[in-house]
């Protein structure tokens, strides 16, 4: 399996930013780390091995990226529009420069990506699905959260709005983004164990939004026994797979 390490220095961010690539052809797939969490993660808890056999076979090339929740979201001082300021310039460099580099990349798939993440992962790989359904065809999305109370609490402006899922797909009218989205693959999944609390109660409200806009998706709920830990993500992972068209 090629691995690859690919570290540039972000216009956008301002910052040097890393990330690996997994595998040489093949259905992209964009992996967003966990709450303040790394690019190399997504090896380290043993992701990359339950997906290896898709790496292999050609079927799936993966992109594990770097995230800057500690700058943006989750920073304990920063004034809330001053995190959304940072996370805008966080989407830019994915979409202006991470998109385009795995088109280069694997120039064999030039149609949308897959995007996928765990915990705050969910709520990244959510975020971008939902507001580039021109980028992205297909959405795995692992005990997420899909507001943001946890890191700003009540606070609520027009920029919070338009990245909180919960909030703004329930005002999306736009046919051809609606369309875009009922023609994608959709799979949120949480379990109902230990520390899964917040993210069942974000999936059951996702659930409800999108059977209200017509949104086919797969809400998985898993067992009370499944808790919010990479033990159980490395168990969802290797079964969503089997079921995703890639």
């Amino acid at each position: 399996m090629h691995i690859g390490y690919h570290r540039w220095w972000s216009s956008q961010l301002g910052q040097e930013m890393e990330l690996k690539v997994y595998g040489s052809t093949g259905k992209p797939m964009l992996v967003f780390p966990t709450q303040e969490g790394r690019f190399f993660e997504f090896e380290d808890f043993g992701m990359v091995e339950v997906c290896k056999p898709y790496i292999e076979s050609g079927r799936l090339q993966i992109y594990t990226v770097d995230g800057i929740d500690a700058q943006s979201w989750t920073h304990p001082h920063m004034p809330v529009p001053a995190r959304v300021e940072r996370y805008e310039q966080y989407e830019r460099y994915v979409i202006q420069e991470v998109l385009p580099f795995i088109r280069e990349n694997n120039p064999g798939h030039p149609e949308r990506i897959l995007t996928t993440g765990c915990s705050m992962g969910g709520y990244h790989s959510a975020n971008f699905f939902f507001r580039h359904p021109d980028v992205f065809d297909s959405l795995l999305a692992i005990s997420g959260v899909y507001d943001l109370q946890l890191f700003i609490g009540d606070y609520m402006d027009s920029q919070v709005y338009f990245h909180t899922p919960l909030f703004y797909l329930r005002g999306l009218k736009d046919p051809k983004q609606l369309k875009l989205l009922r023609e994608s693959q959709i799979i949120v999944s949480v379990g109902q164990g230990a520390w899964e609390d917040k993210m069942l109660e974000d999936t059951h409200q996702l659930e409800r939004i999108l059977i209200h806009l017509g949104i086919p998706a797969w809400i998985d709920y898993w067992g009370h026994d499944v808790n919010h830990d990479w033990p159980w993500w490395r168990k969802k992972m290797n079964y969503f797979l089997m079921h995703l068209k890639i």
